[in-house]
């Protein structure tokens, strides 16, 4: 089946079976793997991408379903070789441990963050209850969240984020 779909920000056009997961799509057909599989069930968050403004576990999306989508992956953030600041934030705080869940975890933050920019600690739990790292107590990623937070409150610096 050909379905089009745009994927951080680029137009795509490709052929797909109809049992193939947006997962596989992106790391297998596109390279982007950043994008990772950890459960295959929907429950750990590692392979959260955005998909028309809605964070999704890629997992339980067929290739199909995402046909005239939007869809957002970790390598989609960054402009050029500028991190952003969420991204940022993770590294500066410590918050990268294995690096498995990351992904996940930044893009979850991302969707957070563009809905609620002043979250609460417990906004920023409930943001990433459907995260999973299995490496941290969780405490120096949500001091990332927070510093994300305020780092685009401030513009960002030069990129507007």
């Amino acid at each position: 089946m050909k379905i089009e779909l745009t994927v951080n920000g680029e137009k795509r056009t490709l052929d797909v079976k109809p049992h193939t997961r947006l997962l596989d799509l992106l790391r297998e057909d596109l390279g982007l793997t950043g994008t990772k599989e950890g459960c295959g069930k929907g429950e750990c968050g590692a392979c959260t991408v955005i998909m028309n403004n809605k964070a999704v576990a890629s997992c339980l999306v067929l290739a199909i379903q995402a046909d005239g989508a939007e869809v957002l992956t970790v390598e989609g953030l960054s402009k050029g070789e500028k991190l952003h600041p969420i991204q940022e934030s993770f590294i500066e705080k410590g918050a990268v441990q294995c690096g498995f869940c990351i992904p996940g975890m930044i893009m979850s933050s991302k969707k957070l963050l563009d809905e609620n920019i002043n979250p609460t600690e417990d906004d920023i739990k409930r943001g990433l209850s459907g995260n999973i790292c299995r490496c941290t107590g969780y405490v120096k990623i949500i001091d990332a969240v927070k510093s994300a937070a305020h780092k685009i409150k401030s513009g960002g610096g030069d990129n507007g984020w």
